[in-house]
């Protein structure tokens, strides 16, 4: 399997943007009224002119956002893409949630830039414009920064997902987690069952199909060392199999692959991410997870929060994609209640 690395702080994910580009902050003369973004998560309009589109350059752009989500046990795309020309691009077209604008044009350019604007054509939109003088440029500037186009999007749909989560989650899940750890989590409202222990938390959807879980645990904070993949999924491999057994007698919960380690930014501090593949010893079980594990520096801990997907035959990017978001709700004791995630709009200031 393919490997690259995820980071869902956006600020680390735009960051590359500044070198070597201009970069313009989105100011927008005529913002959207009254009206709603429309289309499907992960769903994007790419604005481009044919003959660019269909050249080098547009493949690049296309190889890029149909890029393979990482810690998946089968090929899954990043994005939906759909290509329109800029004579073409009109009506409800212009009301879907995400766009990428291409406009290569040599007396209008000097070099490469890119710049984001919020709510262009419609409330909840996020555009991307992407601006150069030839195409070889900007075909070099992208193969340079890759993956920068599906970590914009990948952070916006997921501050999309943790804002609704905000409004709509299990209380049931919530109250217990406040009450055993001191945290905020704000986790979907069909995570009906859960699983109570002393020193660990999990709760599941308990669907047929598409089963996810969310799991937390702590750990005392000994030193900075303990921010690493190689720590982590230590950890993770004995909490999991002191308490996620299989079916059967001596089955146990395991991590097969270790896809990733990010260092990211979460609620403005912190925050390591562990992304990869696990299956059940003993059992015949599987499937991908995403964990998140922060410093609690009040209470010298580490706050381990996982969500993980068992669905078998079933594309997964869903799933994941969906209880990933449910792990940037976290609030520690000190982070104020309901303060709602935006780190790309941070990080573009």
């Amino acid at each position: 399997m393919k490997t690259s690395i995820l980071t869902s702080a956006i600020g680390l994910a735009l960051l590359f943007l500044l070198n070597g580009c201009e970069f313009f902050s989105a100011t927008g003369s005529s913002k959207a009224v009254g009206v709603n973004a429309t289309g499907i998560a992960y769903e994007i309009v790419v604005v481009a002119k044919p003959d660019i589109w269909n050249d080098s350059v547009g493949t690049v752009i296309k190889n890029e956002l149909i890029a393979e989500v990482p810690g998946l046990p089968q090929d899954e795309p990043s994005m939906r893409v759909m290509q329109v020309a800029p004579d073409d691009f009109n009506g409800m077209l212009t009301y879907v949630r995400n766009i990428l604008v291409v406009d290569v044009n040599e007396s209008q350019y000097t070099k490469v830039s890119v710049r984001t604007e919020n709510d262009r054509w419609a409330n909840g939109q996020a555009v991307v414009y992407l601006s150069a003088p030839a195409r070889d440029s900007l075909s070099t500037y992208l193969q340079q920064h890759h993956g920068m186009l599906v970590k914009y999007y990948t952070q916006v749909e997921m501050e999309r997902l943790a804002k609704y989560y905000k409004k709509t989650y299990s209380s049931r899940v919530y109250e217990k987690l406040k009450d055993k750890f001191g945290i905020g989590l704000n986790v979907p409202e069909d995570f009906s069952s859960y699983k109570d222990t002393t020193d660990f938390f999990w709760a599941t959807n308990d669907t047929r199909v598409g089963q996810t879980y969310i799991a937390v645990y702590t750990f005392p904070y000994t030193d900075k060392y303990t921010f690493t993949g190689d720590y982590l999924i230590a950890k993770r491999d004995s909490v999991m199999r002191l308490y996620v057994p299989g079916s059967f007698p001596g089955s146990y919960m395991r991590t097969t692959e270790y896809v990733t380690y990010t260092p990211v930014s979460l609620q403005g501090k912190y925050c390591g991410v562990l992304r990869g593949l696990w299956d059940t010893y003993g059992d015949n079980m599987g499937g991908p997870f995403v964990s998140y594990a922060r410093l609690d520096e009040a209470n010298r801990r580490v706050i381990v929060t996982e969500g993980f997907v068992y669905a078998p035959e079933t594309d997964k990017r869903s799933y994941i994609r969906r209880i990933e978001a449910a792990l940037h709700t976290l609030q520690l004791s000190e982070e104020a209640a309901g303060t709602a995630l935006d780190e790309s709009q941070a990080a573009l200031q």
